[in-house]
């Protein structure tokens, strides 16, 4: 699935502060970069989780009150990252993370691609 992730969803460098959210569980992690259809984080030294499990992935862009929350599952860990897959999300934060895509793309006809590719997955 990664593999066809990455074929279809262009992947957004991305240097946000972040926070895992598991019960009253949080983690705070970084995020590498970020696409329509998921992140990839750092991983928490102390993080326990395995792929298959849902989270709550909340991303603080720039102005650190604007936030992204997605239902995430975690899909792999692999060399200190993890990959969530986006299950789903509020419209004011879909509206925000079609934004940074479309900035971040510079082509809104890919942009709308993915979009459509998004009923596909």
């Amino acid at each position: 699935m990664a593999n066809r992730e990455r074929r279809f969803f262009s992947r957004i460098l991305f240097d946000a502060a972040c926070e895992i959210h598991l019960g009253d569980r949080i983690w705070p992690s970084q995020v590498q970069d970020i696409s329509l259809h998921g992140a990839l984080l750092t991983a928490p030294e102390d993080f326990t989780g395995q792929p298959g499990e849902g989270y709550t992935i909340t991303i603080w862009l720039s102005d650190n009150t604007t936030q992204i929350t997605m239902g995430a599952t975690l899909r792999h860990r692999k060399d200190g990252f993890l990959g969530f897959e986006c299950r789903s999300m509020d419209l004011e934060s879909a509206t925000h993370l079609r934004r940074l895509v479309e900035l971040n793309l510079g082509d809104e006809a890919e942009l709308h691609r993915e979009l459509a590719r998004l009923s596909d997955t």
